[in-house]
């Protein structure tokens, strides 16, 4: 699988032990950045990941800032991102076979690596089922995308 991913300064240090982690299994890794721990802005590194995903250059995106919000907020602004921000391993799995997540979001202040190589382990090795069931949402949500819900009253 090809992953893009990128941090802010509140993230660097574990994008760099997820970097290591992922290259490990044999994924292919496009680190954006950033490449150290000096101040920087997190939309700026959200954006490239998020195209990638976008443009089917990369298969997924994995977004790491102080507490992984901000990330998700950027994240979500782009049509075609569905961003999960996950801090636990149930949640990986759930966004993987409930809403075919393609970015993953996390706070490198709030978990550690441990934790951190595990969600993301779960994450990228659950697939979406694609049912009929979860497959309706995630149409739902792509129409909201363009303002239209479905749900529009007269």
């Amino acid at each position: 699988m090809k992953i893009a991913i990128g941090a802010d300064h509140g993230g660097f240090r574990l994008k760099e032990e997820i970097v290591r982690f992922l290259r490990e299994r044999g994924h292919e890794v496009v680190d954006v950045g950033c490449s150290s721990e000096s101040s920087v802005d997190y939309p700026d590194y959200a954006v490239p990941v998020c195209d990638m995903v976008v443009k089917g250059e990369a298969d997924r995106g994995i977004l790491i800032c102080g507490t992984g919000i901000g990330m998700s907020i950027a994240a979500n602004k782009i049509p075609g991102i569905r961003c999960a921000l996950v801090h636990d391993v149930f949640s990986a799995k759930a966004t993987r076979e409930h809403n075919d997540s393609n970015v993953l979001a996390m706070g490198g202040r709030v978990i550690g690596p441990g934790l951190a190589v595990e969600i993301v382990r779960v994450w990228t090795e659950t697939e979406f089922p694609g049912d009929e069931r979860h497959q309706n949402r995630i149409e739902k949500v792509r129409r909201l995308e363009t303002g239209r819900t479905g749900q529009e009253r007269a």
